[in-house]
């Protein structure tokens, strides 16, 4: 166990610059040693898991989900906001409109005529995200299907509103996957009066099972099914028929929040970011994603607060919404910043899922040097040796994880911000070299729990924890007593 000691850190900070590498060709600091072992000293793993058991509290009063939209995840808000304030950050929430979707019951499809024929939720038919509510018997209508299916993906079903010149108003319409997005052929479904609207698969192979689809974003007021080929090569067989279709679900645009937090003080024109998404899958608590990154940035900016060091640079911690509907948060955040206010951010650090049960020690990949990748912006690369070199110096060996964008570094990267992070992994599967590596087992996902309903505190490692934290620690220090912004290093 870690003791609570960086309130000695005034009296153990060593900021050593070396002027070795000042030269025309690299005019800035070659080394910045800052010493951060009083603040790794502090950050205990028992009091980041601590953090863990909230959340995970906050999940089970909220129907076992931190989601954004829910109660879970403004509990998670109201924890965040009330840690951070009481450690004497300047505390702001930043609202912003994302869809929501829930789904109340099962979807029900039921053929009435010639015989009544009950087609299975999961198996043969399943609601759309953002699909309308409703309840409705009509006849089928088939519309520009193709049957038996080409050897290739060649259905345009619904993708043209003339392929509905012919459509009956109030009809249910049997469309077939292929050519255009769902969201496309239910909008002009739904133009031409259908009441009801079933999306089946195309039927080659490796497009056979029941469709697991998206409208995208709601708007849509009829119900929208997605059904396998053979359910739908079924109804088309005996076009017009009546079938009974009802959905219960909600579908609406709903205000959800960041949160952000300032130091009091550090250079206004040089701002670390420090980021984690708050929110979790409808699924389950999300606990490692992303309650560890949340978890270990709280237990910092504790820390960094109960010090005695006064910033260089400001340090801005940053707790995202809506990152699992598609990075909305942070996209908010970034996009919504004027130039000017885009050029006062040094760097992003992002930390999401640092507590993977057969975790890999993996560092994003700022600088592009592994195989296909992608460099970020100038500095990415200085970013990505900082928590390489702190791992070198534990002892403990670490690889690059792919700079994808997939998570809320994004944004940032997009707009030409230099950033990092750290990463634990997911659904991949860990390799022999790994576990020769690292430790736990190969041929297991990283993270077997990634996405589920248990995703708890029980998926989360404290070994990984307590390294990760440390490895936070350090660079945010580094970065927040830096002399130099990462934008001006290579």
């Amino acid at each position: 166990m870690k003791r609570a000691a960086f309130r000695l850190l005034a009296a153990t900070l060593v900021l050593v610059v070396s002027l070795a590498g000042l030269t025309a060709a690299n005019p800035v600091p070659a080394t910045e040693k800052i010493d951060s072992s009083a603040l790794r000293e502090a950050m205990s793993t028992p009091r980041i898991r601590d953090h863990l058991v909230t959340l995970q509290d906050i999940a089970r009063a909220g129907a076992g989900s931190r989601a954004v939209g829910t109660p879970g995840y403004q509990g998670s808000v109201d924890y965040v906001r009330d840690r951070l304030t009481a450690a004497g950050y300047r505390v702001t929430l930043q609202p912003f409109t994302v869809p929501y979707f829930d789904e109340a019951a099962p979807p029900a499809l039921t053929r009435v005529r010639p015989t009544r024929r009950a087609y299975a939720p999961e198996s043969e038919v399943r609601t759309m995200s953002f699909s309308g509510s409703g309840a409705v018997t009509a006849g089928v209508q088939p519309v520009d299907l193709t049957l038996p299916p080409g050897p290739d993906a060649s259905s345009t079903s619904g993708c043209e509103q003339a392929d509905f010149s012919r459509f009956s108003r109030g009809a249910v319409a049997l469309l077939q996957r292929g050519g255009c997005p769902f969201a496309v052929k239910a909008a002009n479904a739904q133009d031409a009066g259908a009441s009801a609207v079933l999306i089946m698969n195309e039927g080659q192979p490796g497009r056979r099972d029941t469709i697991a689809g998206s409208l995208e974003q709601p708007g849509t007021t009829v119900p929208v099914l997605g059904l396998s080929y053979d359910a739908g090569a079924e109804l088309a067989a005996a076009p017009d028929s009546p079938v009974r279709v009802v959905t219960r679900v909600v579908s609406e645009q709903r205000e959800t929040v960041n949160v952000i937090a300032d130091s009091a003080g550090g250079r206004a024109d040089r701002v670390v970011v420090a980021g984690a998404h708050l929110d979790s899958v409808p699924e389950g608590p999300g606990i490692n994603d992303d309650g560890s990154g949340v978890a270990v940035l709280l237990e910092l900016a504790d820390q960094l607060a109960r010090g005695s060091v006064q910033p260089r640079n400001r340090i801005r911690f940053a707790f995202w919404g809506a990152e699992e509907l598609g990075l909305l948060g942070s996209t908010h955040y970034v996009t919504t910043l004027a130039p000017e206010q885009v050029s006062d951010i040094a760097v992003y650090l992002n930390f999401d899922m640092v507590g993977s049960p057969n975790f890999a020690r993996m560092v994003l990949d700022g600088d592009g040097s592994e195989p296909g990748g992608t460099a970020g912006p100038p500095g990415s690369g200085a970013v990505e040796r900082m928590f390489t070199e702190h791992f070198a110096t534990q002892g403990l060996p670490s690889e690059p994880a792919e700079f994808s964008g997939r998570s809320d570094y994004g944004p940032f990267v997009d707009a030409g911000v230099p950033a990092g992070g750290l990463f634990t992994g997911a659904e991949e599967v860990k390799t022999p070299e790994q576990a020769n590596r690292y430790g736990g087992t190969a041929g297991q996902p990283l993270d077997p729990c990634y996405h589920q309903a248990c995703d708890t505190l029980d998926n989360v490692s404290d070994t990984a924890l307590e390294q990760f934290g440390d490895a936070a620690a350090d660079v945010v220090l580094r970065m927040m007593l830096s002399p130099t912004s990462p934008r001006e290093l290579r």
